[in-house]
């Protein structure tokens, strides 16, 4: 597709996000945001600067952004590199051609270029933006963000923090070192060597005693896979990538049995604080050789007296529940790939090898022409998505623009959450079921961005 094509495409979905549709009416009201990609620096190691970082500040992390549910969101994304970018607003339901994804919704946007995304998000919960083209580098050099949508009614807490967990691949000078490896993209990943939550070591802050804070952690790394627990908490697990959960999700106080967050995912955790100033919850991650503190919540001052019963349940929000009379099933088989010709990413970065496949056909790059759909799903019809692992190696499979309910594994007993990215593990099928109520062509692939960027990508189309 040509240039010019993308921009007749970009008008129409402009002119889609302000229309009447029920999925994304327009509210009232608006938060208009201009985002900056560019180079930056910041101290990630004690005494030492990282230089070569990407963010949209030139010396500080990318900024959490708010909106309410059903405020209209607006972002003037400019790029100030020299790569070609693209931004996408990771969990949104939204407009197709406000999606971000370079080649399938728009052009990248290029040196010295601005692009508008304008949408008006339907649900209410936790979720992240993040570039889609140079994916890898710009992912991995830093340009991870948080975006909250609040609840169009205050939900009751005294307080809201935000964890954004993610590594870095730095030297012990605190520099960068080679971002990926043939030998990581072709198994799990390669790890950082520098774990960081919110660009820090450990987020550490003070919150009135025996008060009610809303936490919300989001895994925004390209690989590690987190394993959490709390110590000294009460508390209770209240969302899940971005919807209230419905069911009883135990409450991970122990690292033999931790909550599992993959790349991708977030969750909303409902925590009173103690009632004595000077006491601490902490957040904990299970790593290898021991464990790690996260964050650090202190109490202070006098003790506010809240119960986690003062909350209100969250407001559902408003996704269509899948029919499971007799649903139309498509399977999908996830796995490795001969290496073969390098795929064709236009100006939006390239690896260099091919190790995975979606039905054992790579993913032909994303400025390839004529690749085809895996799945072409009718608009308003119930889907069972039959997820199939033949590898060793864990895959966080995420879909854009849709949710999807977990409903049946071979391998284990499934928490039945909305949601738009699901762990798949070692040789697990795994089934998930939606309804088609978003037309587009979404991208789906693993969220382990080296397995995306060999192969392990793809797009689905509702029509």
């Amino acid at each position: 597709m040509q240039r010019r094509d993308f921009l007749k495409m970009s008008m129409a979905g402009a002119t889609l996000a302000g229309g009447s549709s029920a999925l994304w009416a327009t509210g009232s009201g608006s938060v208009v945001e201009h985002l900056k990609v560019q180079p930056a620096k910041y101290g990630l190691m004690p005494g030492k600067i990282t230089e070569g970082m990407v963010s949209v500040f030139p010396d500080a992390p990318p900024p959490v952004l708010r909106v309410k549910q059903g405020e209209i969101f607006i972002a003037d994304v400019e790029n100030g590199m020299d790569d070609y970018t693209a931004m996408h607003w990771h969990g949104l339901r939204i407009p197709n051609a406000m999606d971000g994804v370079p080649y399938l919704t728009q052009f990248p946007i290029g040196p010295s270029e601005t692009y508008r995304y304008e949408f008006t998000p339907p649900d209410a919960g936790t979720y992240w933006y993040h570039p889609h083209c140079m994916t890898m580098t710009q992912m991995a050099l830093g340009l991870t963000g948080v975006l909250v949508v609040e609840e169009a009614d205050d939900v009751g807490f005294d307080s809201d923090e935000i964890l954004n967990l993610r590594d870095f691949r730095l030297n012990d000078e605190g520099q960068f070192i080679n971002l990926y490896t043939g030998r990581g993209a072709a198994r799990g990943g390669t790890h950082g060597t520098v774990m960081a939550v919110n660009w820090q070591d450990v987020q550490r802050s003070d919150h009135q005693a025996g008060s009610l804070v809303r936490l919300r952690v989001a895994a925004t790394d390209t690989t590690r896979i987190y394993k959490l627990y709390f110590e000294d908490a009460v508390g209770k697990i209240i969302a899940w990538d971005g919807h209230p959960v419905d069911y009883a999700v135990p409450f991970p106080v122990s690292p033999d049995v931790p909550l599992i967050l993959s790349p991708g995912q977030r969750m909303d955790v409902a925590l009173r604080m103690p009632a004595v100033e000077g006491e601490v919850v902490k957040l904990m991650a299970r790593v290898p050789g021991g464990t790690r503190e996260m964050a650090v919540l202190r109490s202070v001052g006098s003790n506010a007296g809240r119960a986690l019963s003062d909350l209100k349940p969250l407001p559902r929000n408003p996704v269509s529940e899948p029919d499971l009379t007799n649903p139309r099933i498509e399977e999908f088989v996830f796995g490795w790939s001969p290496e073969g010709d390098l795929p064709n990413n236009g100006f939006c970065g390239t690896l260099g090898y091919t190790f995975w496949s979606i039905n054992r056909t790579p993913w032909a790059g994303d400025a390839s022409e004529g690749t085809a759909a895996l799945a072409r799903l009718k608009l308003g019809e119930t889907v069972v998505l039959r997820l199939r692992n033949e590898s060793p190696n864990l895959h966080p499979i995420h879909l854009h623009g849709l949710a999807f309910r977990p409903i049946r594994s071979n391998k284990r007993e499934v928490l039945p959450n909305m949601t738009d990215t699901a762990l798949l593990l070692k040789d697990e099928v795994l089934e998930v079921a939606l309804v088609a109520d978003n037309p587009g062509k979404w991208a789906f692939h693993c969220h382990v961005i080296e397995h995306q960027k060999t192969g392990l990508a793809g797009y689905i189309e509702v029509i």
